[in-house]
């Protein structure tokens, strides 16, 4: 944790002392023995006479201190004992070390080296926030981290921190269950706006209105009342996507029963979140998953609706070199491409105007999406078209760290992911692709409905073909007002595991509804052509 010009003499003996044993007198582990072979270390130099009786008395008297926050990046030792059981699961009949196998991992050395910057970085700030609020007398929390990244389309494992150190915990966070808070709500949503291929049922958008006020929902003869994160502020009626964008809790249970509890347990459960039961609170998170779990679950909205099984182990060579054993991407579609480019798309306000937009205010411009989370502990998980992370900030015991995703794990992150993609394999981001039978439309912000000229607020919307808004913005136009047709759209089918979609950058122009195709409101005859207008035609 410091310049080689700033170590002192008891420090400088301890590393002198390292080199005999250096595990067996590992400071970290078991700093008796590293005190005792340095104070070894510093008798030899008196009776060489490179120190004098005095700086050797005051040497040997000094504590024994390492570092905090250390992390043993090049080793990677939490993603090796991963490897390690995979190993014993996967292979328990071969004894690859004794045949002289050579393993060959998916791990990114660049990237792990990334990624215990970016925690030491975050860790830093994140303890200043502690010792700020400390209370004298009172024990120092202690916070734990642990991030994982992944190549989304593979599965590859890129780089992996279990923890703050290795050499104090061997606790590997990145497999331990934690409440997951609202880096569970995608799911939530996608549920949601799945019922746009239910036929018959009344599709939810993200324009659909839900109110966030306080509310009890009634289930298994039990009252629900879930308490906001804002702390008494309420926002009433806001849009779908308002209310992803700010994380807001109420809602989030709403949109829930209003997809269905049981289905959006369903989705969690072909994604790989077993651990998930049908009820209110499992729509804020309440239910315990693993960074590893929320990295694996997440790969489905990265990948166009394919959920891809994280992988560490590569390939496995004898030891003449030949291929013994060589893994295969495990993918499964989970999603209608559809469905998930409308997710997707709520990802992405989160880190425009929601609880993400730290991300950007950090200095991290490229297209990205993802989602904050807040229980006990901290979440941000989220992702580029190259590549998807998942940090998680928390204490040992439980206790609730006090520290939300956007202020705790979204630095993290961002820090992560600026200096990821830096290198040359995860330079070239792409946008999200728009899949064919989707559509947009200029809508209000608050209300969903079409925007009109008064609309002081007015954003692009996305729908599945079939389920966009047919009537004006009610609070500017004076009453709505409904669209006669859209077209002969087809209606939205579900897509079958079997079934392969043509993917397009762009829906096809006649599927989109432009603002000055829409029918003039009532009350508002069509604007004669000015001076402007005239001149910008004959110069066209």
């Amino acid at each position: 944790g410091k310049g080689i010009r700033q170590v002192t003499l008891p420090e400088a003996a301890t590393l002198a002392g390292l080199i005999q044993e250096p595990s067996f007198r590992n400071p970290v582990r078991w700093p008796e023995r590293a005190k005792a072979r340095r104070n070894v270390v510093l008798k030899m130099m008196l009776d060489n006479g490179y120190i004098s009786t005095s700086q050797y008395e005051t040497a040997c008297a000094a504590p024994m201190v390492i570092a905090r926050q250390g992390i043993e990046s090049a080793d990677a030792p939490y993603f090796v004992d991963l490897v390690n059981e995979r190993l014993a699961d996967n292979f328990h009949d071969r004894d690859f070390q004794d045949t002289g196998s050579k393993i060959y991992t998916t791990l990114d050395p660049d990237l792990q080296r990334d990624a215990a910057e970016a925690i030491s970085l975050g860790m830093r700030e994140i303890d200043a926030m502690i010792a700020k609020r400390h209370k004298e007398g009172a024990p120092l929390e202690e916070p734990q981290v642990a991030l994982i990244c992944l190549d989304p389309h593979t599965g590859e494992v890129k780089a992996l921190i279990g923890g703050k150190n290795y050499g104090v915990s061997q606790l590997n966070h990145v497999i331990a269950k934690r409440p997951s808070g609202s880096v569970f709500k995608p799911f939530v949503y996608a549920a949601a706006l799945n019922t746009g291929l239910t036929e018959g049922a009344t599709p939810l958008t993200a324009s659909t209105v839900f109110d966030d006020s306080p509310q009890s929902f009634y289930f298994a003869g039990k009252t629900y009342e879930p308490v906001d994160y804002h702390h008494g502020q309420w926002f009433g009626d806001v849009t779908m996507r308002t209310a992803f964008a700010k994380s807001l809790n109420v809602p989030a249970v709403e949109v829930a029963q209003a997809a269905g509890y049981d289905a959006v347990a369903d989705l969690a459960h072909k994604a790989g979140l077993e651990d998930i039961r049908a009820t209110p609170a499992m729509a804020l998170g309440a239910y315990d998953v693993t960074p590893l779990e929320i990295a694996g679950a997440y790969t489905l909205f990265a990948n166009k609706g394919v959920m891809v099984e994280p992988r560490m182990i590569a390939r496995i060579d004898d030891k003449s070199g030949r291929d013994i054993w060589q893994s295969e991407a495990e993918t499964k579609r989970i999603l209608d491409p559809r469905v998930n480019f409308l997710v997707v798309n709520l990802m992405q306000e989160v880190l425009r105007s929601g609880t993400g937009a730290g991300a950007r205010s950090r200095g991290f411009l490229l297209p990205a999406a993802g989602k904050t989370g807040t229980a006990h502990d901290a979440w941000f998980a989220g992702f580029t078209t190259k590549l998807l992370c998942v940090v998680w900030v928390g204490l040992d015991d439980y206790q609730d760290l006090h520290l939300d995703g956007p202020k705790a794990a979204v630095p993290i992150w961002t820090e992560f992911m600026k200096r990821a993609h830096k290198h040359r394999a995860y330079r070239d981001v792409g946008q999200f692709e728009i899949p064919d039978g989707v559509v947009s439309a200029q809508v209000d912000a608050d209300t969903g409905g079409l925007a009109t000229s008064a609309c002081p607020k007015t954003i692009t919307e996305y729908y599945l073909v079939g389920t966009q808004p047919t009537q004006f913005c009610p609070l500017h136009q004076g009453g709505g007002t409904e669209v006669a047709s859209w077209g002969e759209a087809p209606a939205p089918q579900p897509v079958t595991p079997a079934t392969v979609l043509t993917q397009s950058t762009t829906p096809p122009a006649a599927q989109i509804p432009l603002a000055q195709n829409l029918p003039t409101p009532p009350g508002k005859p069509p604007k004669k052509p000015g001076l402007f207008e005239k001149l910008k035609s004959i110069f066209h």
